[in-house]
């Protein structure tokens, strides 16, 4: 019970930090719980899915919360590059969020729709959706590879 605690709070914490904008990545220890049988390979699903989705939640927070310090001398982002970020943002809306598991980039969408105001609840639905997905490819890809071997 307690091993059980531990690889899925411990998959949680590390997808959670995945999904922010630290430079964490989730994918080999997910593989190496899938080819060791560490668990239902659902609940695993399950756990780097609301992990990796509440770390992006995270970063939609920090953005709508950056925002009001735009004006400041220290904001990462010129007021050009914010405007070429809403552009971006408003021309491919919401539905880029799709690709928020995409390393660097992804993290810089998460945040971009905080800045812009995208509603919490679409936000989380449709990041989830693409984290979900991508961790499913990522199982039926080392699950496929391992019983070639």
């Amino acid at each position: 019970m307690m091993q059980e605690f531990l690889i899925h709070g411990g998959l949680f914490l590390n997808a959670l930090a995945a999904g922010s904008i630290l430079p964490v990545q989730s994918e080999a220890l997910l593989a190496g719980l899938l080819l060791t049988g560490h668990g239902n390979i659902w609940l695993l699903l399950i756990v780097a899915t609301l992990g990796n989705t509440a770390g992006a939640a995270i970063n939609w927070f920090l953005g709508g919360r950056l925002e009001t310090y735009k004006d400041r001398r220290w904001f990462p982002a010129t007021p050009e590059k914010l405007a070429k970020a809403e552009i971006f943002y408003k021309k491919f809306g919401r539905w880029t969020l799709l690709m928020s598991w995409v390393p660097v980039a992804g993290d810089a969408l998460t945040v971009i729709a905080g800045i812009f105001k995208e509603k919490f609840w679409i936000f989380v639905i449709i990041v989830g959706l693409g984290k979900a997905l991508r961790y499913i490819a990522l199982a039926v890809i080392t699950l496929g590879v391992a019983n070639l071997i």
